[in-house]
């Protein structure tokens, strides 16, 4: 009859170090790594909050209830989740307790000498013994240092050993993803990102209001901001007549920054750099200027509208909203810089530069939702509550009258879109990259063999070891043989 095995219970250090164990386990790092992968991907399809409010906006008034569950999940936003960050973190900590210890212990086992000679060296593969008349143990000895190997030599024999590389790159490649991952985080915590539309002849001045988004890192606020100014003063894009692909961007602009003015010039791949913050021309398009006014003549909205592109051709969309008026104005618009008309589609651009600019719009008079604090898009208006009473066109220079009132189109002058990206962790993410490729190559292409040589009464015999059974250890043999035997 069996009798029961009473177990001891595991204490709370043995439970400690069993779970550090399993932790910093490469195993645990590569299915963790994975895992950070999965959990990013609902940021690509969920629209997330800190890129696209209007866009989790309208996801709430058109599918409340899938919404709510949304954001009960942190889905709208998926990397500042406690679930994406307790993945995050679990990753680093893994990385570090797995790939430091190694690498000490890989230092250490660089700095010692190679193991001793095996007894029997004819049961190790690529065993030859060599009858010599001099000494073969001296000219092994030359040739190993030639050849960069560690030498040991004790009791008539030679110990060489190389190819640490391979797990020099291994490590390398570990280490560099720990050094990517701070810099991610740097980013993520003190960085910042933002994006404004600045028409040409108009400031841009580094401050909140003047974003049209802005998001920033969760230990920097807005009294960090670099205080600089840039005015565009002129803008030529160039686009090939054959393709209408554009070929060169170029802003010329006048910067202000530490009390000091000069002039600049920005091109798609030549951002400016103030302190640590760069700003990028990213895009471009048009702003009709545009002069509207009431039956009186008297003048209730005058300026640059921005309006979106939507195609390749700069064929763009837009919304002039006069709020000063009773009832509310709002002009439906869309704008092309080449004018064209197709049956299926009416008007359209066929170029994107302003060869024959021409404003479309439906007016409709009701309530904008202005004072609803609700926000809304620049480049919309919303219908619902209002009523149409126009439909027209104009070209520069052109007044279109309605019941009420008119609109006049000035002129049109381009706008840039600047992106202003603080990121103090992009560097060492970058050399992470750098280290990471060098150390997989490392790794991919580094061998790691023995060689023992050892004098015998008639010359000296050799065998060899590569680890993992890499190829190249017979080459390296024949070569040792040679220089041993004095072939040429």
């Amino acid at each position: 009859m069996s009798k029961d095995i009473d177990l001891p219970e595991l204490g709370f250090m043995a439970l400690a170090r069993y779970s550090w164990r399993q932790l910093t386990s490469m195993r645990t790092a590569l299915i963790l790594l994975m895992l950070m992968g999965i959990a990013a991907i609902p940021g690509s399809l969920v629209p997330q909050r800190i890129t696209n409010q209007i866009a989790v906006r309208e996801l709430f008034k058109t599918n409340p209830d899938l919404a709510r569950w949304y954001d009960r999940f942190y889905l709208f936003d998926v990397y500042g989740s406690p679930w994406f960050s307790a993945i995050y973190i679990l990753l680093f900590i893994s990385l570090i307790g797995c790939v430091l210890p190694r690498s000490v212990e890989h230092y250490k086992a660089m700095r010692a000498q190679p193991p001793t000679t095996p007894k029997n060296l004819n049961r190790l593969s690529h065993h030859q013994e060599l009858a010599l008349s001099g000494d073969g143990l001296e000219r092994a000895e030359i040739w190993f240092k030639q050849n960069r190997f560690r030498v040991r030599i004790e009791d008539g024999s030679i110990s060489a050993e190389k190819g640490y590389l391979r797990e020099t790159g291994n490590l390398l490649f570990h280490l560099s993803l720990i050094l990517i991952l701070v810099g991610v985080s740097f980013g993520s915590l003190f960085g910042m990102r933002g994006e404004a539309i600045v028409n040409v002849g108009e400031r841009f001045i580094n401050v909140p209001t003047s974003f049209d988004t802005l998001s920033f890192g969760k230990l920097k606020n807005e009294n960090a901001l670099n205080p600089f100014q840039i005015k565009v003063d002129r803008f030529e894009a160039k686009y090939n007549p054959k393709t209408n692909a554009p070929e060169d961007y170029t802003a010329w602009v006048t910067v202000r920054d530490s009390g000091k003015t000069s002039k600049k010039v920005m091109k798609v791949n030549g951002p400016l750099t103030f302190g640590d913050t760069r700003v990028y021309l990213q895009a471009n398009g048009y702003s009709p200027v545009v002069t509207v006014r009431d039956a009186l003549q008297n003048v209730v909205f005058q300026g640059p509208v921005p309006f979106l592109p939507q195609d390749g051709n700069l064929r763009s969309i837009g919304s002039i909203k006069v709020p000063d008026t009773s009832p509310q104005l709002g002009f439906v618009s869309s704008f092309v810089p080449t004018n064209a008309r197709t049956t299926d589609q009416g008007a359209v651009s066929i170029f994107p530069e302003l060869l024959d600019p021409k404003l479309l719009f439906s007016i409709w008079e009701g309530d904008l939702g202005l004072d609803s604090g609700i926000p809304q898009s620049v480049y919309k208006i919303d219908t619902t509550e209002m009523k149409q009473i126009a439909l027209g066109s104009v070209k520069p220079g052109e007044t279109y009258s309605y019941e009420g009132g008119s609109i006049k189109l000035e002129t049109v002058v381009p706008w840039i879109n600047l992106q202003i990206v603080e990121d103090p962790g992009k560097s060492y993410a970058l050399l992470g990259g750098i280290v990471a490729i060098l150390g997989l190559l490392s790794s991919l292409y580094g061998r790691r063999r023995r060689i023992w040589v050892r004098r015998t009464q008639e010359g000296v015999e050799i065998a060899g070891l590569a680890k993992n059974s890499a190829p190249g250890l017979e080459i390296e043999l024949q070569k040792l043989i040679k220089h041993i035997t004095g072939e040429k």
